[in-house]
Order: C-alpha cells, then structure tokens, then sequence
C-alpha cells in the first residue's frame, strides 16, 4: 500500500502535478471582441466576424491568418508580452489539454462579441461576454478536475484577468437602427443599461476568483474608418466619440466602485483614448503617414467590411493607424499598448515568457 502510494507521489512530481496541487505560473485569461480574438471566431463556422482570409496576419509569424483581426499583435499580445506572459491561445481550439490551459490561461476574446447578448446578432455567431464567462466556468470545471479544488483556487486567483469589451455594443448594436435597443433606449438609458450589465458580469468574474483584473476603455470609435466614410464629410462621427468618453467614465467609476465593495480585488481600468486621438489628428508626429482609411482596401469600394485576398494594400503598413475598416494596425495597437502599460503601472511579472518584438514588416503583394 505504501509503495502504490509513492509510486503515485513519484508520478505526480515527474509531470509536475501534486496531490491535490499544482506547480502553475501566472497565466492571463482574455475576455473581449474582435480586437483580441486570437481564433475563436474560426472555430464558429457561421460566423460572419472571420479573419481566416488573407491578409489577415501577414505580419505576424509565418504570414499566414491566425485568426486575428489585424496584420499582427493585439493590444493584449503586446501588454502580455511585456509582462512576461505566455500568449494565451483560443478556448474554442479543441487540441488543447488541461496542461496547456495550466501553462498558457485561456483567450475567450470573439469578433462581434459584446457586453450584452443582444449585440452583434447580424454576425449570426459570436461569444458575448455572458458566453466567455459561461465558457470559463468550464475551464474552472475541467482544471479542478486535473489538480483539485484547493490548488485550481490558487491557480485561478494568481491569474491575470483582462476584459476588453464595449465597442461592439455601440457600433453593432444601439447605433444600428435594425436593433430594438436603438429605439428602446436613449443615450443615458442605454449607458445605465451597459454599466449595470457590466457590474454583474464583473462580480460573477470576481466570485470565480479574478482577483487581478484590467477593463480596457475604448478609443475614439467614431474615428475608425468605417465610421468617416457614413459620413459626407469623412470626419470623425463626433456623436460616437462622446459616447466612447461617457463609457469610459462611467466604466472607470463602475471600477473604483467595485474594488471598494468586492474583497481583494485589484481592479484596474484603463483607456487609450486621448493619446489615439491625438495620433489620428497628428500621425505625423507618431511616425504615421495615414490616420483616416484603411491600410487594407477593395479599391475605391467603401467601406470594405473585411479585408480579402482580392484587397488592396498600403505600401507600408506600418504607416497606417487602420489595418481595415475596424482594426488598428499592429503598429497602433503597439502604441496603444504602451500607453496602456503606462496607465495600469504595469511591470514584467519576472516568468521566463519572453517579450516578442514588433514583427517585420513583409513586403505587400503587389510591391
């Protein structure tokens, strides 16, 4: 009996996993939409939201569409890399074992997705954050099962969290007339709304054990290109920026307010929105030459909602804000991020993930 016992202790040490506990690193698990998809979306085979087309990711390992909505990193890869942190790959990639989940988190992140459910229904498929939460309860289920309850509740509780959402829920939801929340509320109703979804989806997250957790604000969305070109003018929609501030300040009250009601929590926000408005009014001064249209194009059609293999791109994408008609180039979420770190104080967490460095550039197709 006691040498079953030990060749069982002996087992457990060779893979690392003990009884009843667990070796784990700090991993990161990613809640949020099309901006840090990594691939679900690829895995939902009705969905509309789809990066799976060149030249999606042609600046980013072997050129090749990975599933980002961008021609490399996002904000979450760049600010994970800085900390040290692996890259958490998607929850919906059925290869993954409950090993890679101990040594990478999780990324719940979905094109189309938004903080309510209703949003983003158009794209027929998509993970709203009720469903990432949803799928993270699964996660807890499967990891308690492979360590136990005692050492997953420490695994769950040393992670870092980032939520990374609100976008969708203005772009494809209330400022769209097909959807009934854009003739069922007004702009204060309709935040009212939004915050007190986000409030409980929070708590749920905290009562699960997210305890370090970052809320991404939202940059000036009515700048995005797709937003100038309903215009006749093709200025920013200053309408839609004023609501990305009034979400912005209500989300960073929402989170001062939590962190003194919720036990241990650190929760952090965080926006972007003044120095990328800044950057799409001065590019120049950031090194960018184009702040205004997309990097990747069909020609004089616009907007182009995705970006294909038949597109048009820029001579140097590295130059440009825009990736496409939505989503900033890597080199703007590079910026981004940055500002970012500066924002949550945020320092390496001294793991053995090293930072990747901003991806060469490939030439176009056409150069």
């Amino acid at each position: 009996m006691k040498f079953n016992k030990l060749i069982v202790i002996i087992v457990a040490i060779i893979f690392g996993i003990g009884l009843e506990g667990c070796d784990c690193k700090v991993v990161q698990f990613i809640f949020g939409d099309s901006l840090s998809d990594v691939g679900n979306n690829r895995h939902l085979s009705r969905s509309l939201a789809q990066a799976n087309l060149p030249w999606y990711g042609i600046d980013m390992g072997n050129g090749l569409p990975n599933g980002r909505f961008s021609n490399g990193r996002t904000v979450a890869d760049i600010i994970g890399d800085s900390l040290g942190l692996p890259r958490p790959p998607p929850v919906l990639d059925t290869s993954l074992t409950e090993k890679d989940i101990l040594i990478n988190g999780l990324n719940y992140a979905s094109g189309g997705g938004g903080i309510l459910n209703e949003t983003g229904t158009y794209f027929i498929e998509k993970l709203s954050l009720d469903k990432q939460i949803e799928l993270f309860q699964g996660t807890q289920e499967l990891i308690r099962s492979k360590i136990g309850k005692r050492a997953a509740d420490k695994f769950f509780k040393e992670a870092q969290y980032v939520v990374a959402l609100g976008s969708n829920d203005f772009i494809n939801n209330y400022l769209m007339p097909l959807y009934t929340d854009s003739w069922t509320y007004n702009d204060e109703t309709f935040m009212d709304y939004l915050i007190g979804t986000l409030r409980r989806q929070l708590k749920v997250l905290h009562g699960l054990g997210a305890r370090q957790l970052m809320v991404f604000g939202l940059g000036p969305m009515g700048c995005i290109p797709l937003q100038r070109v309903l215009t006749t003018t093709g200025n920013c929609r200053e309408k839609v920026n004023k609501l990305a501030l009034s979400f912005n300040k209500a989300s960073s009250e929402l989170i001062d307010d939590l962190v003194k009601q919720l036990p241990n929590s650190n929760y952090r926000f965080g926006d972007a929105y003044d120095v990328v408005s800044d950057l799409i009014s001065n590019p120049l001064k950031y090194g960018f030459q184009n702040a205004d249209s997309p990097c990747c194009s069909f020609g004089r059609i616009r907007p182009a909602l995705t970006c294909v293999p038949a597109s048009t791109l820029c001579s140097d994408r590295s130059k440009y804000v825009f990736w496409d008609e939505y989503h900033p180039s890597d080199s703007a979420n590079e910026l981004i991020a940055n500002e970012l770190i500066k924002k949550f104080g945020l320092s390496s967490t001294g793991q053995n993930a090293a930072p990747s460095p901003a991806p060469a550039i490939a030439p176009s197709p056409q150069d």
